[in-house]
């Protein structure tokens, strides 16, 4: 099947650091070479996080590169997005897919090969499955599921997986030899001092495998 989500979704975070804005981190993150970018945001309220969402849509736009918003399938279809990412226990990927359209990227959680599956059955056009190594990027993250999971989710669906927690430049191969269509991070881009470098970083990356 047509791969609907790129290779480098890079998720922007103001929690686990404050140097930089969600529209910053969208802006140095595109220019890097991410493929996505994935606006999340637990605290913000929702007039706020709308604005945000325009914001980055409009860097987005300009980058040439797709918008996902996590959680907010109102937001998404207010601010025209390209799609949404729905968790374990947001809406379902079928009442998400009522809301935006069948031309809509719904993404949507897995922690492992079960999880996956029904995921692919509900429609989602991706699975992100995580998270597969140690990662701060969680209040409690639980223990990783690791590249044996990880594996055994990919074996188990057609639909692109995002491999995601604790990915960096130094296990991304892993990563991708263990079935991943690609890679979704946080810290390893948020979090650094350089953030478009970090995503150039992984772009080449990426392009290595």
């Amino acid at each position: 099947m047509k791969q609907r989500i790129g290779r480098l979704v890079v998720i922007t975070d103001t929690h686990i650091q404050s140097r930089f804005t969600h529209e910053e981190l969208a802006e140095l993150a595109c220019a890097g070479g991410a493929d996505v970018i994935q606006l999340r945001d637990k605290k913000m309220s929702d007039d706020e996080f709308n604005q945000v969402a325009l914001r980055v849509r409009d860097i987005c736009r300009r980058y040439q590169k797709m918008l996902i918003i996590n959680d907010h399938v109102d937001v998404a279809r207010a601010v025209e997005a390209d799609g949404v990412h729905v968790g374990q226990d947001d809406m379902r990927v079928q009442e998400a897919r009522v809301v935006l359209g069948s031309r809509a990227i719904i993404g949507t959680s897995a922690g492992n090969a079960i999880e996956a599956h029904a995921g692919h059955r509900a429609g989602a056009d991706y699975i992100g499955v995580g998270h597969v190594f140690a990662t701060s990027s969680k209040t409690k993250p639980g223990a990783p599921i690791g590249l044996a999971v990880l594996a055994d989710a990919c074996r188990n669906v057609s639909r692109p997986v995002i491999a995601i927690g604790g990915i960096t430049e130094a296990n991304l191969a892993e990563v991708m030899e263990a079935g991943a269509w690609g890679v979704a991070v946080i810290s390893a881009v948020c979090a650094t001092r350089d953030p478009r470098a970090a995503t150039a970083g992984l772009r080449a990356a990426l392009s290595n495998v």
